[in-house]
């Protein structure tokens, strides 16, 4: 079987396991990550003997398996380690991690068995098949690997990761394409673990040149191995603090890029620390001497040629601090430098939970540019953990949004130069200044209060539900007075009048229609997936199409409909398409054993088990579920099995039920109970002595029913389990009869599309929830007038009077 992501995944956490004991992330991921690394090239050695990694003897990870269980492992990983440094002069790259340091590791027996078990999960992965075309298996369990450690480091070691997701909003809107050149050039002068910069890379289709800069040794070191993992071995990351050392230069001045991104530190207060040269970069004004934000940004700016383009992430802050910042700011819109800006969510990043925005900057254009493009993106995120994290749909929605220009009510504008530079917001570029993504405030109408009605105003509000539904709102709502209508149905029955409407029927088919429409588009193109398919190039290619046929649709949120198809590619499509590229259709969806490991402890849930007990073979079925099998071949076996299910649950009600009327304190029972609980038994040992003494014939009766029933039980829970047995070994049977059109059919049609659209429904239908709880809230706000709650005041008034004279009270 190929390697799956999830498989892999798991695998890699599992040994972050076997390391943790006292160390924390900071220091364990050096250790993961180097085996990795080892594990990969050695792998990718084997397969390609063009491989540009020397592996040399001695050098391997074959060399790291044969030193497993030796009492000298830790010092034979260190010299393996070297070994292979030395030969592609990765000198303290990948030699930081010391696998013979007893603090960190153990001592004697301790340290033998906690890397012996290392490497052996290792050993299990097997990299050669991995890397399909246009699809990093490598590089994204090395991005996963990053994103845990920077949550598990905390707040002052997590700025060595910049989240994948934004990172791909930074290379999309800083406009690299597929159709960007090899030689053209991408520049981050704080490059961590140099995950931007190779997002930026995975937008071209042929690369692109990378230069980087990472002043903490350690991260530097994170990003060679990272560029090497991703296929990108001639990547120029070198070691500086860039604003005091700038490795980039052309003597006295900085070597020029097409392309810059950076996520730097945000506000350190050291940045001018050592400075002794500025080479040119604070033209247009000196950052302050506590804040280094601008210092990037400036940094960034001369680095780029006359028509480079850049995407930098920066604190709120930039935006609309004063004094020394407010006049770099003035003069940069002034220039025409300042393309955009992008308002993130807050609490997206690993070493700070402030808000943080994009400025995206542009050279080129920059002569004549007569506005800024804004958009207000922190609104649309999911939360993942203890952070907020971007959706796929947020990503498109961002990206389509600033590549169009698009306007959009409260959330995104071009924004006239004319109104920045207006005296009322002197070049204050803070978003809320020019969109309010507020929600409209939900009003009180005193006057409905007063004589009854629902406002039309708050039912125009809802104008996109009228405008897919035209008949439901006379349907709903028939005129009051002028401005005010009332509901036609009790406010209880609106949910079922709105889902049993011809109109919305039409609509939740509509969206199943469009969805079938799209799929039976790229179906041939699915069937054809094999080793050459790009599964990255795929998705975009169904994602993009499916947005665009919802886009015109009314109510429906096409970029919602995006993230349902996104989620479902990332939890399950992934890994179907990737095990039918490695091993066809045919093999993927072949049963596969499941091996119970009991030293390592490993097990996985089984889809399928043929037989009991001890026996029993435990199989899982990755592409093809047993479910779709019976529900094709099996259906009618499947509802025998459900029937005799139902019937031994019956079984089981009438036991319990006569066991709760008749085994209480006196009951027919009572005799049988043995701390308070009853079985067969039980029951029919009391009963052998009961008839042994002559007990009471009602006594004997209930226990002989009870007997009965047990009885019952017995053999229809044995009737349905044989009955599931035998539709499992059928089902499994089957998997070898299957041909390539079965499976297709199956996983493509029953598995794929269906999910999808149900999906896709499932959008649909939300929608309505949403609009009945709004009329049921109008409808309850206005459904008493205030005449009405006075004359029931006045009742309760006259009713207490009379019960206080009745008393006697006056």
């Amino acid at each position: 079987m190929a390697l799956k992501k999830t498989d892999l995944y798991s695998s890699l956490w599992k040994s972050c396991d076997e390391l943790r004991g006292g160390m924390d992330a900071g220091q364990y991921k050096d250790y993961i990550l180097t085996l990795l690394f080892v594990k990969y090239v050695s792998d990718k050695a084997k397969a390609d003997p063009d491989s540009l990694i020397d592996v040399p003897p001695g050098g391997s990870f074959d060399d790291m398996v044969a030193a497993k269980g030796d009492k000298e492992i830790g010092d034979r990983f260190n010299k393996i380690i070297s070994r292979l440094a030395e030969a592609n002069d990765l000198r303290n790259v990948i030699d930081l991690a010391d696998f013979n340091d007893e603090e960190k590791l153990g001592k004697g027996k301790e340290i033998q068995d906690r890397l012996s078990k290392l490497v052996t999960i290792f050993s299990d992965l097997d990299f050669r098949g991995s890397r399909a075309e246009g699809d990093d298996l490598l590089g994204d369990a090395y991005e996963y690997l990053m994103r845990h450690f920077a949550t598990e480091s905390g707040k002052s070691k997590g700025q060595f990761y910049t989240p994948a997701e934004v990172s791909r909003v930074l290379a999309k809107v800083v406009g690299i394409t597929k159709a960007t050149r090899q030689d053209q050039t991408v520049y981050d002068p704080t490059c961590g673990s140099g995950s931007l910069l190779l997002k930026v890379a995975a937008e071209t289709s042929r690369g692109i040149t990378i230069y980087g800069q990472e002043k903490d040794n350690a991260t530097w070191a994170l990003s060679k191995m990272n560029m090497i993992l991703h296929g990108n071995e001639d990547a120029e990351i070198l070691k500086g603090d860039t604003i005091t050392s700038p490795q980039f230069t052309n003597g006295s001045a900085l070597q020029t890029f097409d392309f810059a991104v950076a996520n730097p530190p945000f506000s350190i207060k050291s940045w001018s620390n050592g400075l002794e040269q500025e080479y040119g970069r604070f033209e247009y004004g000196r950052p302050p001497e506590k804040n280094g934000d601008y210092a990037f940004l400036l940094h960034i700016l001369k680095s780029l040629k006359s028509t480079g383009k850049a995407a930098v992430i920066l604190p709120h802050g930039v935006l609309f601090r004063g004094n020394a910042e407010a006049d770099i700011r003035q003069r940069l819109l002034k220039q025409g430098f300042i393309k955009g800006i992008i308002g993130l969510p807050a609490n997206l990043f690993y070493g700070t939970g402030i808000p943080a925005c994009i400025i995206v900057l542009d050279k080129e254009n920059a002569v004549g540019r007569t506005g800024v493009f804004m958009i207000d993106a922190s609104k649309g995120f999911i939360k993942d953990g203890n952070k907020n994290r971007l959706r796929s749909q947020d990503i498109h929605k961002i990206v389509d949004v600033f590549t169009r220009q698009t306007t959009i009510d409260r959330y995104s504008r071009m924004v006239p130069l004319s109104e920045i530079a207006d005296p009322k917001n002197d070049y204050n570029l803070n978003i809320p200044r020019y969109i309010d993504s507020s929600e409209p405030e939900d009003i009180q109408d005193l006057h409905a209060h007063l004589y009854g009605g629902i406002p039309d105003r708050d039912l125009d509000a809802l104008s996109g539900y009228w405008d897919a539904f035209p008949q439901l709102r006379s349907q709903l709502f028939q005129p009051n007075r002028p401005g005010y209508s009332d509901l036609t149905i009790d406010v209880s029955h609106v949910q079922q009048t709105i889902l049993e409407s011809p109109e919305f029927q039409k609509f939740t088919q509509e969206a199943r229609a469009f969805t079938t429409e799209w799929f039976a588009a790229h179906r041939k193109k699915l069937e054809a997936i094999d080793e050459t398919t790009r599964p990255n190039d795929l998705i975009t290619d169904l994602g993009d199409d499916l947005l665009s046929r919802f886009k015109p649709v009314p109510l429906l949120d096409e970029y919602h409909i995006y993230e349902q198809l996104m989620t479902y590619w990332h939890d399950v499509m992934h890994d179907d398409v990737f095990m039918v590229m490695n091993d066809g259709w045919l093999e993927a969806a072949k049963p596969r054993k499941i091996v119970i490991d009991k030293d390592r402890k490993l097990f996985e849930t089984p889809d399928l088990v043929v037989g009991t007990g001890r026996s029993a073979e435990k199989y899982r079925m990755d592409l093809l579920p047993p479910n779709l099998i019976v529900e094709r071949y099996f259906a009618k076996e499947r509802a025998e099995v459900d029937e005799l299910t139902s019937v031994s649950e019956e079984a089981s009600r009438l036991v319990e039920e006569y066991v709760e009327e008749h085994a209480i304190e006196g009951g027919l029972l009572a005799e049988a109970m043995d701390d308070e609980k009853i079985n067969k038994v039980l029951a029919s040992a009391r009963l052998k002595r009961a008839r042994h003494e002559g007990a009471d014939a009602d006594e004997v009766a209930a226990l002989s029913h009870l007997i009965k029933l047990y009885n019952a039980e017995a053999v229809a829970k044995k009737t349905a389990k044989e009955a599931e047995a035998a539709l499992s070994l059928a089902t499994l049977k089957k998997y070898g009869d299957l041909t390539e059109r079965d499976v297709q059919a199956l996983v493509l049609d029953a598995k794929w599309q269906f999910t999808v659209t149900a999906r896709v429904t499932s959008e649909a239908e939300a929608l309505t929830l949403v609009l009945v709880n709004r009329i049921q809230q109008l409808g309850d706000r206005y459904a008493e007038t205030l005449g009405e709650i006075d004359s029931e005041c006045a009742e309760f008034e006259s009713r207490v009077a009379g019960h206080l004279a009745d008393m006697g009270v006056k």
